[in-house]
């Protein structure tokens, strides 16, 4: 009977299940509450009339910002290269590339930075885009995963990679700030750790700080900066449409990205 089920049949048992089993989302509706509980607007810069102007004034001054053109790896792009140059100088580090999401970024770093042979260990409450990085990473990337936030957890991992592993990088990959849980990664004490763990520095330290960027640091630059981690974290993710309140991301590295990030 199943073969003679049509498209709409098909999608209309699927929403059914999922009403079954009380998992099907749906859109919120369009008025916008008087308090604003739900969003990543952190700081409201999406209502800014002052940003409003400022942005405004930008594109009606600025030229050549319409458009790709076609891929940056064979059409110059000057606005993006000179936003990067910037973003490196903010946040104090060697170089940065952006994303047009946070999403993609973080997909983009694990899909296509570690190596056969290396290891990446996954935050127990990282986002679905660490996840999904290293699904598409290449073949021969082991991953695993530590108890959320638990520093003795990591360890154990680090020592089990060590033990079974063939002597490859080892990437850790965490959030500064886990909106959904409210909580602050312990990024001191991870860094410590790494070190201790792997003594010959192949251990990296990968953030997210999605969460962070704009509401933690020095001027906004994140959980990271706050401590003074720059030169102990290997990478280091920003988006811009939380608290920055427009769209994009930025991956910052200790290394050239544009070498880094090949596939």
């Amino acid at each position: 009977m199943s073969e003679n089920r049509t498209l709409p049949d098909h999608l209309r048992a699927a929403l059914a299940s999922r009403e079954s089993r009380n998992i099907r989302r749906t859109l919120p509706p369009s008025t916008v509450p008087p308090i604003d509980f739900t969003s990543n607007d952190y700081l409201s810069l999406s209502s800014s009339p002052a940003l409003r102007t400022a942005l405004l004034f930008r594109l009606a001054t600025t030229h050549a910002i319409l458009g790709s053109g076609g891929s940056r790896l064979l059409v110059p792009a000057p606005a993006h290269a000179a936003l990067e140059a910037r973003l490196a100088t903010f946040l104090r580090a060697p170089s940065a590339l952006l994303f047009n999401s946070g999403f993609d970024a973080n997909v983009s770093v694990l899909a296509s930075v570690p190596q056969p042979g290396d290891t990446v260990l996954l935050d127990a409450s990282a986002h679905a885009s660490a996840h999904d990085g290293v699904r598409t990473a290449r073949r021969g990337v082991r991953s695993a995963s530590f108890a959320h936030n638990d520093v003795r957890a990591l360890r154990t991992a680090l020592r089990e990679v060590a033990i079974t592993g063939d002597g490859g990088s080892v990437f850790v990959f965490v959030e500064s700030v886990y909106s959904m849980d409210g909580t602050i990664a312990p990024l001191k004490e991870m860094v410590a750790c790494i070190e201790d763990e792997l003594p010959r520095g192949n251990g990296y330290l990968i953030v997210d700080e999605a969460h962070a960027t704009g509401i933690y640091g020095p001027r906004g630059r994140g959980l990271v900066a706050m401590l003074g981690l720059e030169d102990k974290v290997f990478a280091r993710l920003h988006t811009f449409g939380k608290a920055l309140a427009v769209t994009g991301g930025m991956c910052s590295c200790e290394y050239p990205l544009l070498i880094l990030l090949r596939i």
